[in-house]
């Protein structure tokens, strides 16, 4: 059965041909964007768990490491793979396998007994979550093929993304008050019954006729590449570039060349590289990659700014950043409406430099400064990350045709698992580099001027030792630093924002051009 057969004309669109989404299309879009949600709370709903965790599992600080990034490792090495296998398998099918290994694996994390048992469950969840997002992205897709609507229908998608990592601090701060560490997990069950029990029932089945044979070794070569980059990029920033990051990444780049030479000679690539050669969809993951990065970055020092240099609690620091979070939300949706009017394009670039403009605003801030610029700033920047990932993501999918929408969308939520990585990776090392440059460690005994430099709260702790007086200059000594590297990483920010936005304005000249990369709308197989 079509996954478009119960559908009308949408004569309002002024788009005929193209069918309009039914009652069941958009109530099963209801039940995507939950899952959608539950894995972007995951993602950030953790970090007011650690300090219970340890306290509870007693983890070393590798084995912590681990809990915290496994689940990004495994999510990013397998995006593509999974992508592309649901178009062979089906995407509704892979989804709902998905749901349940997250459940399972979230019912393990929430008893887990010891840190071995947590990792292990956490790299689950990454499985399982790379199963979920290019197929919400890809079913999408597939049962929304009036452009109008589907511009919509991802702007929701998008919106619960970013709403999910805003509520993940405050709802894992409310359970945290009332039951114990394990309970951030057991949030993911309710809703993966939900999908299990309802997706069948709402979602249409979706997955490629012809879809080829499935080439293993590609797949190993696509998480050969990932996980070393990411691993490599992750870890510097912890523990600084190493020789050994260094021949982790080139490995990784390795695996990467030799992935892209395979699938130039292959009869059924894992992924059409001649995508890349279309503006519409090369823009669009550049522009993926490059907002979330600007976003991840200002996440990363910014949370430090306002808890240990304007003295907030995590959950206060949560509460100031969550007006950035939800404009993200707000403006995700806001595009589906504001392209009805104007060109994609000019969206697309406008989004881009109101998150210039919100990171260029950053520069202001000072180690004595009250959160309301940075509340400002963080708005703006969080409002033009919305409007460009749902654009860029509905760029993505509308340039290939619907059989081939889940490697689409894997390629997109590459693109973004990578903004992330790099721009906490070259943004926080940017911060780091001037603070280190900065700090006078000249009232520190010899053996701790290393600790002391090596992160903002590690030298507050280094204050606390010394005499009062000395104290008061050193902690000072470490907050203008830090708020000195604040101020470069926030004018870099902006520039890749501003430049961004001009490489949209001429790569996408007109709406003419944006269209002309989306395919002909073609049914699937149930």
């Amino acid at each position: 059965m079509s996954v478009s057969t119960d559908r009308g004309i949408n004569e309002a669109s002024g788009e005929p041909g193209r069918a309009s989404a039914s009652r069941r299309d958009w109530l099963g879009l209801i039940v995507l964007a939950f899952a959608v949600l539950l894995i972007a709370v995951d993602a950030t709903v953790l970090d007011l768990a650690l300090p219970f965790i340890s306290a509870d599992l007693e983890p070393s600080s590798t084995q912590l490491l681990w809990i915290i990034d496994v689940y990004s490792f495994v999510l990013a090495g397998l995006l593509i793979t999974m992508g592309t296998l649901g178009d062979r398998v089906g995407r509704r099918r892979l989804l709902l396998f998905g749901a349940a290994g997250f459940g399972i694996a979230s019912l393990i994390a929430a008893w887990a007994v010891s840190p071995e048992m947590l990792i292990a469950a956490r790299v689950l969840q990454g499985i399982s979550g790379a199963t979920l997002m290019p197929a919400t992205l890809g079913l999408i897709r597939a049962i929304f093929v009036n452009p109008r609507q589907r511009t919509l229908a991802i702007g929701v998608w998008s919106a619960m993304a970013g709403g999910g990592a805003a509520a993940g601090p405050l709802i894992g701060g409310w359970l945290l008050e009332h039951f114990w560490w394990g309970s951030v997990f057991l949030v993911n069950i309710p809703v993966m019954l939900m999908l299990i029990g309802i997706g069948p029932v709402l979602i249409p089945e979706s997955k490629d006729p012809n879809p080829g044979r499935f080439d293993l070794t590609s797949a190993a070569l696509s998480m050969s590449t990932m996980l070393p980059l990411v691993y490599a990029v992750k870890e510097s920033v912890v523990h600084g570039i190493s020789p050994v990051l260094i021949a982790v990444g080139l490995a990784g780049v390795a695996s990467g060349v030799g992935f892209v030479r395979r699938q130039r000679v292959m009869k059924d690539p894992m992924i059409d590289l001649g995508l890349f050669a279309k503006p519409a969809f090369s823009t669009a993951v550049l522009t993926n990659l490059l907002s979330v990065f600007a976003l991840a970055g200002v996440l990363f020092f910014g949370s430090q700014y306002l808890q240990l240099v304007l003295g907030k609690t995590a959950l206060e620091a949560g509460v100031l950043m969550l007006p950035g979070m939800l404009m993200s939300a707000v403006t995700a949706l806001a595009a589906a409406w504001m392209v009805r009017y104007w060109a994609t394009s000019h969206v697309l670039g406008g989004g881009l430099v109101v998150g210039g403009v919100g990171a260029a605003m950053l520069f202001a801030l000072r180690v004595d400064s009250g959160p309301n610029m940075f509340v400002i700033g963080f708005g703006l920047v969080g409002a033009g990350v919305g409007i460009a990932l749902t654009l860029a993501s509905d760029l993505v999918v509308s340039a290939v045709e619907p059989e081939r929408a889940g490697a689409a969308s894997a390629v997109s939520e590459t693109a973004y698992e990578l903004g992330i990585a790099l721009g906490v990776a070259v943004l926080g090392s940017v911060v780091m580099a001037i603070f280190r440059n900065g700090l006078d460690t000249s009232l520190l005994a010899p053996d701790r001027v290393a600790p002391a430099q090596g992160t903002l709260g590690a030298a507050i702790a280094e204050a606390q030792h010394l005499p009062e007086t000395a104290s008061t200059v050193f902690l000072e000594s470490a907050q203008t630093a830090f708020v000195a590297g604040m101020h470069v990483a926030a004018v870099a920010t902006a520039a890749i924002l501003f430049v961004t936005a001009i490489l949209v304005l001429r790569l996408l000249r007109s709406r003419q051009d944006e269209r002309a990369a989306v395919a002909p709308s073609s049914t699937t197989n149930e």
